[in-house]
């Protein structure tokens, strides 16, 4: 018994030595022999490249900013204590100079106009009077008919009957500019911006009735910062555009002569003409970019096709003359006529894929179409 399991076990042995040369053999078989050349790389698609390219670009400042009245006029109430009687005009509607708009109940003031003017006529029928007593009192200083006391006593009356004359007519006066504050003018050409008024308010004076823009002129007001300022100046065009997806032009008015403490940008005012505003349908209130043109620069730029976007950096790959792509990252300044300007990390012999880079990777081998006609890699 112990005879056979003996056997057992040598022909385990001899089976898994069996076993382990096979696996040698077969490993060693399909190994390159010592001194071979690995296989070549495969390419991982066609691609098409091109030279960066020297040329000059405008060069722009971007800003955003919002639209705003180029000067709100507030039109308040100056009459106190009246009831608005009627109301002429809405929002949105274009008035001119002194052009009504409401008008407040007129029988208070006119009633208080009628008691001055009876107060007026009283005052200068005392003043007649009291004018006629002091005239006699001079006549008569010298004859000893009247005391030094009652001479002084009828011109002092003469005296304050003629205030009282001045005053009755300053009441006068006044009430009849409350007739005419009854009636509330458009100080200036304009469009109706926002309205408060309310028929039958009693309003007091200073209460806000309506909102006018002045002329209906518009302004976008463009913010800058520090460094971008000093490159602008006043009387240079600008470009909008609005979240409407409508573009037009502006040109600077002024500069802020200084810089807001929080956010340390300046704003840039920038005019917009009405017949554009009114064509296009540019309100107030709307959100908006522009680009300031300030001259020229010359700068690299490849094709828009060519970037590639990764984890919020900017990449292009460069083919050597092996085919295979090096990743370069590289940093981006403005978008023109489809080319972007690239202000670090490419030379300008450098030979830049500008079709299918997003599926490449850094090291794969790739086959190259020829340069277009009139473009060499240097």
């Amino acid at each position: 018994m112990t005879w056979y399991k003996n056997r057992i076990f040598l022909g385990a042995i001899v089976l898994i030595i069996g076993i382990s040369i096979y696996f040698i053999f077969t490993i060693s078989a399909n190994s390159p022999a010592h001194g071979d050349t690995p296989p070549e790389k495969q390419a991982a698609l066609t691609v098409n490249i091109e030279v960066p390219r020297q040329q000059n670009l405008p060069r722009q400042i971007n800003a955003n900013g919002n639209i705003a009245p180029w000067q709100e006029a507030i039109v308040s109430s100056e009459a106190d204590g009246l009831r608005l009687a009627e109301i002429y005009v809405n929002v949105g509607d274009r008035v001119g100079k002194d052009q009504l708009l409401a008008r407040f109940d007129p029988e208070t003031v006119a009633a208080d106009l009628a008691q001055a003017e009876a107060a007026l006529a009283e005052a200068l029928a005392n003043k007649d009077e009291a004018s006629t007593n002091a005239q006699r009192a001079r006549q008569l200083k010298n004859t000893g008919a009247l005391s030094e006391l009652q001479i002084d006593q009828y011109l002092a009356a003469d005296k304050t009957a003629r205030a009282r004359v001045q005053q009755a007519k300053a009441q006068v006066q006044y009430q009849r500019l409350r007739m005419e504050k009854t009636r509330v003018l458009a100080p200036d050409d304009g469009i109706i911006s926002s309205r408060s008024a309310t028929v039958g308010h009693v309003a007091n004076r200073g209460n806000e009735l309506f909102r006018l823009i002045r002329q209906e002129r518009l302004e976008w007001r463009a913010e800058l910062t520090a460094a971008e300022l000093p490159l602008l100046k006043p009387g240079m065009s600008a470009v909008l555009r609005t979240t409407a997806g409508t573009e037009l032009t502006g040109r600077i008015r002024a500069l802020a002569p200084s810089l807001d403490l929080q956010t340390r940008n300046a704003i840039v005012y920038v005019d917009i003409t009405p017949t554009q505003q009114q064509q296009l349908g540019v309100k107030a209130g709307m959100f908006a970019q522009g680009t300031f043109h300030v001259g020229e620069i010359s700068a690299l730029t490849v094709s828009q096709s060519a970037l590639v976007s990764r984890e919020g950096f900017h990449y292009l790959f460069a083919v050597n003359d092996a085919g295979n792509v090096s990743e370069i990252k590289v940093e981006i300044g403005q978008l023109y006529q489809g080319r972007f300007e690239i202000l670090t990390g490419l030379q300008p012999d450098m030979r830049i894929v500008t079709s299918g880079a997003s599926f490449l990777n850094h090291g794969e081998r790739v086959r190259v179409n020829p340069l277009p006609t009139g473009e060499t890699a240097q």
